[in-house]
């Protein structure tokens, strides 16, 4: 009886098929880098791919994920991309393996949903931001075709020789044998390919980060004159000496970050340019960097929340802003609000990554101190918050105000234009709500028996805290001692002392804004103008 058995080789030249795949792949990811540094960073595969997936994720997964990875979010989905290309690029090397030709066409195919992945960004510049993806498609099919070549030509005598495959070395057993392949020419061809990809990957990373430096440069070089109106003090009284509490003014470093760019622009200082425009524009304008820092600067203590804030979230923040004052920008231009005649209603910023964000023309201009930040807490705008200029509107939720790394102002309607966010299911309008949290004790902690500071913040820009209020369990509610408030624009600390009984408890906060309106029990998710309901902690005292 005749035994067939798969031999060792077989094995191997599926490995080695999968990892001709994975080369291929790494290759057109290299060639699309190096490339990408004559185009722009942003037309790189992964960054494409990334935004156009960011661009049509429903903006229910879209919270989803913000919940779920907090400021990671666009780590989660980078890696999620290469993980993904990874599990293709194996799939398609042992395609390859028994289909040669519709393996390089999948690889190609790879090249065309790239292209139209950046070709598809708002920020296109069109299909010449589609040329890294293609040409690295290119590469990666090429290479894949002439390493399966290796796999399934003519295998030289003396490898065949050195595998020991002579038919009776398996004791007269007959071994299955795919035809020959040249397996040393298949290690030098991969071990080049490698080399040469890290080469390209490795330079256009260098090129790409040039551009950048420039922009560092131009951030060092940055002095912020003083402010013609500078903020008032912040209150003593604004900070409670309670461990636990948020700080009162939310270090740069720590301040939150929710917005869609997979790379930060690195916009150059030096070269960057605004412009005004627009519908009731009777003239536009256009302003450089050192434009604006001539201007008179205002200085404003801002608290800013994100509208993916769920109760109790972490995303809000308070910062000591300077820039110009926006109304007197429009004024500039002629603009009037709707309430004098204006015939704009909308305010569109765009970002240099395409992103648009649309502010009422009313609220820019009925008094707030809306501005074009290009401080944040005494040092120019950090790259990753908007420099070299960003928008920032006291009272409105960011996706409708808080435009970063702005370039360009447009004067329209809400009935002519809707923003990226309106498109994808927010709300037109989305004043902050009134809301509060409990810092500390924290969910599920153990304090001990007696007296337990209960502490937070609680905010309602441009309309101020008047009243928050404690509950414990189904008990009535206590007024929490307020600190002072910095400004109707800032978030407002609070402290209880809690006497604590042993066992589990319920601790719930509400506020009550400057008008009087208390914040309400019915809880809400942050679709589509931001999330509502009271904050509750379980804690259980020792």
């Amino acid at each position: 009886m005749t035994t067939v058995r798969i031999t060792r080789t077989a094995l191997t030249r599926g490995t080695l098929a999968a990892l001709s795949g994975l080369l291929a792949g790494f290759a057109s990811l290299a060639v699309a880098e190096l490339v990408s540094a004559a185009v722009r960073p942003e037309a790189s595969p992964v960054t494409a791919v990334g935004g156009a997936a960011i661009d049509r994720t429903p903006a229910g997964v879209k919270d989803w994920a913000i919940r779920t990875f907090g400021e990671d979010d666009k780590l989660a989905l980078q890696l999620g991309i290469v993980v993904t290309l990874a599990l293709f690029a194996l799939a398609v090397g042992l395609l390859a393996l028994r289909h040669r030709r519709t393996g390089t066409a999948a690889v190609l195919l790879f090249g065309v949903v790239g292209t139209a992945a950046a070709a598809s960004r708002p920020d296109s510049t069109g299909l010449v931001d589609g040329l890294p993806s293609l040409l690295g498609a290119v590469a990666g099919g090429v290479l894949l075709y002439v390493l399966i070549g290796r796999l399934t030509g003519p295998r030289r005598i003396a490898d065949r020789e050195q595998e020991g495959e002579q038919e009776n070395g398996y004791g007269g057993e007959r071994q299955q044998d795919e035809g020959g392949w040249d397996r040393r020419g298949f290690l030098i061809a991969a071990t080049a390919a490698a080399a040469a990809s890290t080469a390209a990957g490795a330079v256009g990373r260098t090129l790409n980060g040039r551009s950048a430096q420039d922009a560092v440069a131009s951030r060092d070089a940055v002095r912020l004159p003083s402010p013609a109106s500078p903020a008032k003090p912040i209150p003593a009284g604004a900070q409670p000496r309670v461990r636990g509490i948020s700080p009162f003014t939310t270090p740069n470093d720590s301040f939150y970050r929710v917005d869609t760019a997979l790379v930060i622009p690195k916009v150059d200082a030096n070269s960057w340019r605004l412009r005004i425009h627009g519908k009731g524009v009777r003239r536009d304008l256009g302003f450089t960097y050192q434009d604006l820092l001539q201007r008179p600067l205002i200085e404003r203590e801002i608290t800013l929340t994100c509208v993916s804030n769920e109760i109790g979230g972490p995303y809000v923040g308070h910062a000591r802003w300077i820039g110009v004052r926006l109304s007197g920008l429009l004024k500039e231009a002629g603009v009037k609000p709707p309430s004098r005649g204006g015939p704009a209603d909308q305010l569109v910023a765009r970002s240099v990554d395409g992103m648009t964000l649309g502010t009422p023309v009313e609220d820019v201009m009925d008094g707030r101190d809306a501005m074009l930040a290009v401080g944040m807490n005494g040092e120019p705008l950090p790259f990753v918050h908007g420099f070299p200029v960003r928008m920032v509107v006291p009272g409105l939720y960011g996706y409708v105000s808080a435009c970063k790394w702005i370039e360009d102002i447009e004067l329209t309607t809400f009935d002519d234009f809707d923003p990226y966010w309106v498109k994808r299911e927010w709300a037109r309008r989305a004043p902050i709500k009134t809301q509060s949290r409990i810092d500390t004790p924290k969910p599920f902690g153990r304090p001990e028996a007696g007296t337990v500071m209960v502490a937070g913040v609680a905010w309602a820009q441009h309309r101020g805290i008047e009243k928050v209020e404690i509950r414990v369990d189904e008990g009535p509610w206590r007024p929490a001692d307020l600190a002072e408030q910095g400004t109707v624009d800032t978030w407002r600390q609070w402290s209880y002392p809690w006497k604590a009984t042993p066992g589990g408890h319920t601790l719930t906060v509400r506020a009550t804004d400057g008008t009087g309106e208390v914040q309400t029990e019915k809880r809400t998710g942050t679709v589509p103008d931001g999330a509502s309901g009271w904050h509750s902690v379980v804690v259980t005292v020792d």
